[in-house]
């Protein structure tokens, strides 16, 4: 009902005294601060200004008005110059899920270079897997997640309910077979699924998990999952002392390393899609698209390194 235009007009008045004096405070025609203060008064259903010749007096209501139009003012130009510092990336906030390979590998570049570039930007992290984090993003606890899905040579990219979301592909991560390395396999450069139907495995994610039993039932054979752990230096410490085989990113391979492993390529293939996932609305928001950016700049320099 009452807009900004029309509480700048009353203040002007109250404080000119005059429409004259309103209209060059303001930078307006006469005829148009009269045609504003009409409307107003029309959205209001009351007289603001009483007419006494070329004289103006400000009602009860106008009074009322202009009072508070100081106030509401200050507020509206503090919420713009807020509004316009987070568009312009002086200001502003993003929230980031990934999941632990990411952690340790293309995040923290990014965030660094994120830093360097928007010092003054607020972003906060948290750890999570892909389901989780996913439905952070929809319930609104989160910007933008760092995720990823799983394909093979037999199956396709395994579902992940991204609908109505906005994925932008970071980095395909091939997944390799730990074996310990005086395992009778670990000669051959390539190793088929099939050829370890009678070993013990270590498992890791749930999703990881799911992907390999996958695999297995693929290439013909239930997997003994003898070990579960969702750390891969864990993981390659029980294939390094003998335990059982993994299936291992090569994301995680670039910063674990185990003396006592062998890593080798197997079939059917597999590899993961490393991917950042935010709302269509979000993706809008200058300091997430900063950090979209900055995501993809970090894997592509992860993958030439």
């Amino acid at each position: 009902m009452i807009d900004a235009a029309g509480l700048r007009v009353m203040k002007a008045i109250a404080d000119e005294g005059s429409f004259t004096g309103a209209a060059a405070a303001l930078g307006y025609t006469q005829p148009a601060i009269s045609q504003m203060v009409r409307r107003l008064e029309q959205r209001t259903g009351t007289v603001l200004i009483d007419r006494v010749g070329r004289q103006v007096r400000l009602t009860e209501a106008g009074q009322v008005l202009a009072r508070h139009a100081g106030g509401v003012l200050a507020a509206l130009d503090a919420a713009e110059e807020e509004v316009a510092a987070i568009a312009g990336l002086r200001a502003g906030r993003v929230r980031i899920m990934s999941f632990p390979s990411a952690t340790a590998t293309i995040v923290p570049p990014a965030l660094a270079a994120l830093h360097r570039q928007h010092p003054d930007l607020t972003v906060t992290f948290s750890e999570n897997e892909p389901p989780e984090a996913i439905a952070a993003l929809r319930e609104g606890e989160c910007d933008l997640v760092v995720g990823f899905s799983y394909e093979s040579g037999s199956t396709p990219t395994d579902e992940t309910d991204l609908d109505l979301l906005v994925t932008t592909p970071l980095l395909v991560d091939e997944v390799r077979l730990a074996l310990p390395v005086d395992h009778p396999l670990a000669p051959h450069e390539t190793v088929s699924m099939a050829d370890l139907a009678t070993e013990a495995w270590v498992a890791g994610c749930p999703r990881c998990r799911v992907h390999m039993v996958g695999l297995a039932a693929d290439s013909g054979f239930v997997p003994n999952l003898a070990f579960e752990t969702e750390d891969y230096v864990a993981q390659l410490g029980l294939v390094g002392a003998g335990l059982g085989v993994a299936l291992i990113p090569d994301l995680m391979l670039r910063r674990a390393v185990n003396p006592h492993t062998a890593i080798r390529d197997i079939t059917p293939w597999s590899r993961r899609h490393i991917v950042a996932v935010t709302t269509p609305d979000l993706q809008k928001v200058p300091a997430v698209q900063a950090t979209i950016d900055a995501l993809k700049t970090s894997a592509c320099e992860f993958k030439q390194s």
